[in-house]
């Protein structure tokens, strides 16, 4: 999604589940079940302040969302997309949590699994069940669990913003075009400076829909 100055993105997520929503909501979002990821986007930059999360790919993934998944729609702030195939105003929550539901429901239909086992030597095995259409990517996410940025300039300024689960880096793992397969994880690939969690999501390409998700 896309809070203020970043996007989020978030969707149901139990063993094969992955949601892109929000930030801070009243309560905020406590449930194991949902993996929220956010992805602070740069073209705020032109206000003179420039987001230390700020990163090109995630600008691009969500202008690739609103190119393909959403039929050329706008992008903005606060944004959040919910598995690749549905968007709303970040900051309405009761929206946002049926969206997540919805999502919920579309990835029980579709049978697909997504299964991380430890290695004896740090690493990961990803075991991955099911249909996946025409093909698939798989990506490892490093996140860094919470950060807190003090905004320069714009409507937020002067003011301190946190943020859960920010997008530190991205490595694509391969394709997969379902059935069983398993990909192998070096620990070392789960080393990377600044992040303190990782995830693994499964999408239907560039601007696709998020078929399957696990937390690592």
């Amino acid at each position: 999604m896309h809070p203020g100055r970043s996007w989020q993105s978030c969707s149901p997520a139990r063993a094969a589940r992955h949601a892109h929503p929000p930030m801070r909501w009243r309560r905020g979002w406590r449930d194991p079940a949902i993996l929220v990821i956010s992805r602070p986007v740069t073209y705020w930059d032109r206000l003179g302040w420039k987001d230390r999360l700020g990163r090109e790919a995630n600008t691009r993934l969500q202008r690739q969302y609103g190119d393909t998944a959403f039929a050329g729609a706008n992008i903005y702030t606060p944004q959040l997309v919910v598995d690749g195939r549905t968007q709303g105003v970040g900051s309405q929550e009761a929206r946002a949590r049926k969206l997540i539901a919805d999502a919920g429901a579309v990835r029980e239909r579709s049978g697909v699994t997504v299964r991380i086992v430890r290695a004896t030597d740090g690493g990961r095995s990803v075991i991955l069940g099911g249909k996946a259409g025409a093909g698939a990517e798989v990506i490892l996410v490093a996140l860094s669990s919470r950060e807190t940025v003090s905004i320069g300039r714009g409507e937020n300024g002067g003011r301190k913003v946190s943020y859960t689960n920010v997008v530190i880096d991205e490595t694509p793992l391969g394709r997969w075009f379902g059935g069983s397969q398993t990909m192998a994880l070096r620990a070392q690939q789960l080393a990377t400076p600044g992040a303190d969690r990782y995830a693994l999501i499964v999408r239907q390409g560039q601007g696709g829909a998020v078929i399957g998700s696990a937390v690592i």
